[in-house]
């Protein structure tokens, strides 16, 4: 904490040049130099136009990403998390220590994945690390594509946790060989398109440079954010030929067809598969995996006769085609309700998950996309230990979830979700959810019952989960003081 009367080390991002309003340093020598060239001329349209609402998204900083204050900031490190580049230094030095606690419990991070934690000591309320590839030229595509991973899955954490701002430092350090200008060349096209696709929810994209970065990322920026139809043209002859697919990713054509086991069935039609049916992939046929004749199984299945492991296994196939939904729509609407994020972690070091039962308008939004929205934000949460906690503050008829939604989403979830779940937490229940949730946990769903703790009061609450480590929407708290008064910090035992 500073000093009362100290400056704060840390910057408001609100209050830094958005690329918008940056002047055009080297604008009048590039256009001068292209004006009369034979592409500008033509009428051929630029694969990246001037779009003013994007470009006011964008920040171009010169400083350590560690002090900004926004929702989000990036951390590049290696596989073990343990990178000792000067990025992540500050990052931990700022941070404090809880934050190298909280890494060990993360088992490492692969290379183009992305991990999230909270920001502890920092001004950012999060920290997203990833690792970015290390690049050789003989393996260069591949090095691409992860490059092109580590920020597509940022901003793709940013966008399910409904994130207002995200700071980026330079992904992929010289430390792993990757040359600047190719890494900015990906990252400003994958972000571009993130946001031309996905990005309405998120507000902000700081890219934070140094000093040794920062020519490189100014000469770069206007090939993929033109701050005018002049610079739009003037850039359209620098442009790579190479901008891949219309999400940024990399495409190698001779990888462009794919081999499936049905050549005449869509991928889409993920319904329609049965029990002797996969993801389209191949090897992933029943002779490939030697399992067995597929009739006799499902003949097994009608007389009650399959193995524990079987139905485990199909259960499986039938979640990872849900996932797999999830990770290909749009979920950016169910998302901008704000019913469901992480919070910090409770006494046991337990992460913890928010549910905001009057953000979720039941009877206006598509319930099956509001589950899918709740398999995606979940599936990496629920790989260890977790604790859930549902405000049923203030919710009205149209806030009810149904019975046979929650059935169906118990039936549905991997078993991870249920063996990990620790304690789900009903704040502020009603005589009729208390009927209805010992009835559901009775009846419905086995395992349940001994999970589930009705909690009255914020204060029995925060006997389980510290204050300050829970974001609570500003109408609960009120709520509750006016109900119960105001929150008396005491030392009580847990649930």
């Amino acid at each position: 904490m500073d000093p009362l009367g100290a400056r704060s080390q840390f910057v408001e991002v609100q209050t830094l040049s958005t690329w918008e309003r940056q002047p055009d340093l080297e604008g009048e020598e590039t256009e001068k130099e292209y004006t009369d060239s034979l592409v500008s001329q033509e009428a051929f349209p630029s694969p990246f136009p001037y779009r003013e609402d994007i470009n006011r998204k964008i920040v171009l900083y010169n400083g350590d990403v560690a002090l900004l204050n926004c929702t989000a900031i990036v951390n590049t490190s290696n596989e073990t998390l343990t990178d000792k580049n000067p990025i992540s230094e500050s990052i931990l030095l700022h941070a404090g220590p809880e934050l190298r606690d909280e890494l060990l419990k993360l088992n490492g991070c692969r290379t183009g994945e992305a991990k999230m934690t909270k920001g502890f000591n920092l001004a950012a309320r999060f920290i997203i690390h990833t690792v970015g590839p290390k690049y050789k030229a003989k393996y260069r595509t591949a090095a691409e594509s992860s490059l092109y991973s580590c920020y597509r899955n940022v901003m793709q954490l940013a966008k399910e946790q409904a994130m207002a701002s995200v700071a980026f430092c330079v992904v992929s350090t010289t430390k792993r060989g990757y040359t600047l200008e190719d890494a900015t060349h990906i990252a400003f096209r994958t972000v571009r398109r993130f946001l031309e696709n996905h990005g309405k929810s998120i507000e902000m994209v700081v890219f934070a440079v140094t000093d040794m970065e920062e020519p490189t990322y100014r000469k770069l920026l206007p090939l993929y954010y033109p701050r005018s139809e002049e610079e739009e043209r003037a850039s359209l002859p620098l442009i790579p030929a190479d901008i891949g697919n219309s999400e940024g990713e990399p495409v190698v054509p001779e990888r462009q067809i794919r081999i499936t086991e049905k050549p005449g069935s869509l991928e889409d039609d993920c319904e329609e598969e049965t029990l002797d049916s996969d993801l389209g992939q191949v090897g992933n046929h029943a002779f490939a995996r030697m399992e067995g004749d597929v009739d006799k199984q499902r003949k097994l299945i009608l007389q009650g006769q399959l193995s524990d492991a079987t139905i485990h296994k199909q259960h499986q196939r039938n979640y990872n085609r849900w996932l797999c939904r999830a990770r290909a729509e749009d979920l950016s609407d169910i998302a901008a309700l704000k019913a469901l994020y992480q919070t910090g972690v409770d006494m046991c070091g337990r992460t913890v998950m928010v549910l905001v039962g009057r953000n979720i308008p039941v009877t206006l939004i598509d319930m099956e996309k509001a589950l899918l929205y709740f398999i995606h934000v979940m599936d990496h949460i629920t790989v260890k230990e977790y604790a859930m906690v549902y405000f049923h503050t203030l919710t009205g008829e149209h806030n009810h979830l149904d019975s046979e939604f929650l059935k169906k989403l118990y039936e549905i979830v991997d078993s991870k979700f249920k063996k990990n779940l620790r304690a789900f937490y009903f704040v502020h229940p009603s005589f009729r959810s208390k009927v209805s949730t010992w009835f559901f946990t009775r009846f419905t769903v086995s395992g349940m019952k001994e999970k589930v703790h009705h909690v009255e009061t914020l204060q029995q609450l925060f006997t389980c989960i510290l204050p300050e480590q829970i974001d609570i929407p500003p109408f609960i708290l009120e709520y509750d003081a006016r109900v119960n008064g105001a929150y008396r910090p005491a030392h009580s035992s847990s649930l």
